[in-house]
């Protein structure tokens, strides 16, 4: 007789997950939104410093972190959470508010983990199509919100999407919500977005105790190895609720080193946002004289449909066989598409060279 597990676990998607890990080093890495820009010095010798002391556990609080996290947003420090990762803090989000006959509202296609909050809870997810632009449609999202709604997501930038909606929309949205009702902003892209100042929308905690900001230091901060993310909570009643549901000691110590020094360095925040930007413009470019139209990106990657008789699979197995890892539209909700993370202008060079003889242009 075999083992039987929870019913709920045959309901979790499992996360499409990008391929290519075992793949030599020059391969063209542009599948999961990581940041082509390695370390800074001073954040591995931060690492390095506390390795000695791994035979103790972590802190438990993250004290000095989330101490570090309010002098830079200004967010009293009881109202900050540490995730390994934000999508550990994403899940308990799900952990913590949703149940049976409770309501999850969030658009769609978009971020890959949403699904699996309903999924775990056995809450009912009520996916909002986004626009024609690509972008989340948030008349239609306040249309679909009840007294059975506990959480609306909106992931700004969005992903895969790569669009954002401006923070004057939000604050709209925001005014139309319900108290009852918790609203997470998943800002894991926000420093590459153009449309508003990134700092912008911490002033809304003030006005909305309903609000939590999620953010991460995987993609500017170049830190996905070492999984370290946050949340800006309007409450601090958040975050005693998502820390109650987790396991002790999530985030490392050496991640709790790596994100204190990264904060430090502002400067090159600003610089790896530049080059983004740059390969931005360089990489819609070159899709434009191939005759693709990317949506209007605000993030460290593009998505674009593919012409009408391009198969998907065959074109992602093509850059495959030329050296280039790109994600499947239908993997991230909607068949017939890329999402192509910037990177090196080499690497982005290379991309664009495959893709036109992938399409035979």
């Amino acid at each position: 007789m075999a083992i039987e597990y929870s019913a709920r676990v045959s309901r979790i998607p499992v996360y499409p997950a990008a391929a290519g890990y075992a793949l030599p080093e020059d391969v063209a890495r542009l599948a999961s939104n990581e940041s082509p820009d390695p370390p800074l010095p001073q954040v591995i010798e931060a690492v390095t410093r506390v390795l000695g002391g791994v035979n103790r556990y972590p802190d438990p609080t993250n004290s000095k972190l989330r101490a570090a996290l309010s002098d830079r947003f200004g967010v009293p420090a009881s109202r900050i959470a540490i995730g390994n990762g934000s999508c550990d803090i994403l899940l308990a989000t799900g952990e913590a508010l949703l149940e049976p006959g409770a309501e999850l509202v969030y658009s769609w296609p978009s971020f890959s983990v949403y699904p699996q909050l309903e999924a775990a809870s056995g809450a009912t997810g009520i996916r909002v199509p986004l626009n024609d632009r690509h972008e989340h449609d948030l008349d239609a999202m306040a249309t679909e919100i009840t007294a059975a709604t506990r959480l609306v997501i909106v992931c700004n930038p969005n992903n895969p999407s790569s669009t954002a909606i401006p923070l004057e929309d939000i604050t709209a949205f925001l005014a139309k919500v319900p108290r009852h009702v918790a609203v997470l902003l998943d800002e894991a892209y926000c420093e590459f977005n153009v449309l508003d100042d990134p700092d912008a929308s911490v002033e809304l905690l003030k006005r909305h105790p309903n609000l939590v900001l999620l953010r991460t230091f995987s993609k500017i901060y170049g830190l996905c190895g070492l999984r370290v993310g946050y949340a800006l909570c309007g409450d601090e009643r958040f975050v005693t609720a998502v820390n109650q549901v987790r396991q002790p000691f999530f985030c490392s110590a050496a991640a709790q080193a790596a994100a204190i020094e990264a904060l430090k360095h502002q400067d090159a925040v600003t610089e790896r946002v530049e080059r983004a930007i740059v390969a931005r413009v360089e990489v819609e470019a070159g899709l434009n004289e191939l005759g693709i139209v990317p949506a209007e990106s605000q993030a460290n990657f593009c998505w674009f449909d593919l012409p009408e008789d391009a198969v998907e699979a065959d074109v992602v197995s093509g850059l495959a066989e030329r050296g280039v890892l790109v994600r499947a539209g239908t993997a991230l909700g909607r068949e017939g598409a890329l999402r192509v993370t910037y990177g090196t202008p080499q690497q982005n060079d290379r991309f664009l060279a495959a893709l036109r003889g992938v399409l035979d242009l």
